[in-house]
């Protein structure tokens, strides 16, 4: 029922339902994908909101007052962290996050933001760390092996959950594609009136979405939202055309034609405003019942899984690269889809738990 609501909130010559056990049903999915501030935003840009029950309408401005108040304590914290990089002259661009929801749904409120990502250069990543830590966030996690980002945090008064800075130098995983990330720095603007603080373009901006969509193998509602948004605010800023020829160069193409068809499936009125350059997929083994129950497995669930973990590179190459870090992930991978890890194992050992684990599960689906 969401993905009917979402369509006839972005085409609104849809009628919207009158059925109020229609609407619990919809607020369900929205609690569970957390997407009422973008929800409730759409709904009042649109002059719908007053066509949904009082209960949802109460229900989405409660919890988009909360994503307000988080977002702007998270902008405060950003805008510290520009100062510090404007004070040392190195280059950084926001992804995502405040920014993202104040560019493209309008409102600094109108979608969840939980950490900052920030994307620097490569080789000023010592420096970088260096302010971020500066600032507080000095609790680090561990490295993860071909990772393209890593995390600092630090505890919040009042809160159970720290605030994490992200720091990225690149948008994927090492040897997994030839993206120039340099192609996306190139075309970045000023941000307001700083000289070394950057945005992103749009139409990097929405490639990268596609990317982070897809890293994430889609498997909430919000990855669609984003996308579509970008779409629906800034359709003359995107060509899908180009962006298909950057991804055969950059050998993502099979990723960003998997993840826009999926879209595209869910969404068909999309290529009245913006035809997709290629034809879709026959099969886009994608479930949505899959991510919906994410708590409950099922066979189409791991289908899923492997096609975004392994079969989504352009080149046997990049497959292998995938592959090997999929069955032989780092120790700090394998306790994070564990749930534990003991330091103590050989590391041949955790293979052999994290191995039995997978296997297992996949026995009793195919009961």
């Amino acid at each position: 029922m969401i993905i009917h609501f979402l369509r006839c909130m972005y085409h609104t010559e849809f009628p919207l339902s009158e059925d109020s056990s229609y609407y619990e049903t919809v607020m369900q999915d929205i609690e569970y994908f957390s997407l009422a501030p973008q929800i409730y935003y759409l709904l009042k840009n649109n002059r719908q909101l007053e066509q949904v029950p009082q209960f949802l309408q109460k229900y989405l401005k409660d919890r988009s007052d909360i994503a307000l108040y988080q977002n702007i304590f998270i902008k405060n914290q950003m805008n510290k962290l520009f100062e510090q990089f404007e004070k040392a002259s190195i280059p950084v661009i926001p992804l995502k996050g405040v920014d993202f929801a104040e560019q493209y749904f309008g409102h600094i409120g109108a979608r969840y933001t939980s950490d900052i990502d920030l994307l620097v250069k490569e080789k000023q990543f010592k420096q970088a760390s260096q302010i971020v830590k500066s600032l507080g966030f000095t609790f680090e996690e561990e490295p993860i092996p071909s990772h393209f980002h890593h995390s600092f945090s630090k505890p919040l008064p009042h809160s159970p959950y720290p605030l994490t800075v992200e720091l990225h130098w690149d948008l994927l995983k090492e040897n997994t594609s030839n993206l120039l990330i340099e192609e996306f720095w190139e075309t970045a603007t000023p941000y307001e009136n700083l000289s070394y603080v950057k945005r992103l373009s749009t139409y990097h901006t929405f490639y990268m979405i596609c990317l982070h969509g897809w890293k994430h193998h889609l498997n909430s509602l919000k990855y669609f939202l984003d996308i579509i948004q970008i779409l629906e605010a800034k359709e003359h800023d995107i060509d899908l055309g180009l962006l298909l020829s950057d991804a055969k160069r950059h050998q993502t193409s099979k990723r960003i034609i998997r993840t826009l068809s999926i879209i595209y499936h869910w969404f068909p009125e999309l290529e009245e405003a913006k035809r997709l350059p290629f034809k879709k997929p026959s099969s886009l083994r994608w479930d949505y019942a899959a991510i919906r129950n994410s708590n409950v497995s099922t066979l189409n669930q791991y289908r899923n899984i492997l096609q975004f973990e392994l079969l989504d590179f352009d080149n046997y190459k990049h497959t292998l690269n995938a592959l090997s870090r999929w069955l032989f992930p780092s120790r700090t991978e394998i306790g994070m889809e564990l749930g534990t890890l003991s330091q103590n194992n050989p590391l041949f050992w955790e293979y052999i738990r994290l191995h039995f684990k997978r296997c297992s599960s996949l026995l009793k689906l195919m009961r």
